[in-house]
C-alpha cells in the first residue's frame, strides 16, 4: 500500500473509532467536519432522526455573499468564516450545544479555525 492510500485508511480508522462513541441527539446534535485540499464543509446532524439541521461550506452561496469584495483569503480564514456561517444557521434554528466530530482529523489548523469560528458565534461544545 502506498503512503497516500495508507494515510486515507488510517484516517478512516480513526474516524470510525471516534464515531463509535459520538452520536448526535435532538438536544446536542453532531457537528461534522469534512476537509478537502481546497475546501472545507461542515454540517450539524441529528443522528436520531437522521436529518441534517444546518450545512455550510466554502463553496456555498452564503459563503460567497459573505466574502464578496474581499481579497483572496487563506484557508484558515475561510475555515473560520464557514464556522461562523454554520453557527449563525444553527442558532437561528435553536441549536446552541453540539458534539464536535472531527472525523479523524487532528484538532489543528483548519479544523480548529472552524471550531473557533463556530464558538465565536454562540455554539457550545
Amino acid at each position: 500500500m502506498n503512503s497516500a492510500k495508507r494515510r486515507i485508511v488510517e484516517r478512516s480508522r480513526r474516524a470510525a473509532r471516534v464515531r463509535k462513541t459520538i452520536s448526535g441527539t435532538a438536544e446536542r446534535p453532531r457537528l461534522c467536519v469534512r476537509r478537502s485540499i481546497n475546501h472545507i464543509y461542515a454540517q450539524i446532524i441529528d443522528d436520531v432522526q437522521g436529518k441534517t439541521l444546518a450545512y455550510a461550506g466554502s463553496t456555498g452561496k452564503e459563503f460567497s455573499a459573505k466574502i464578496s469584495g474581499k481579497e483572496k483569503l487563506n484557508k484558515m480564514e475561510v475555515s473560520k468564516i464557514v464556522g461562523e456561517i454554520l453557527a449563525e444557521k444553527a442558532v437561528g434554528q435553536g441549536v446552541k450545544a453540539v458534539v464536535f466530530d472531527r472525523k479523524g482529523y487532528l484538532y489543528h489548523g483548519r479544523v480548529k479555525a472552524l471550531a473557533e469560528g463556530a464558538r465565536s458565534k454562540g455554539l457550545v461544545f
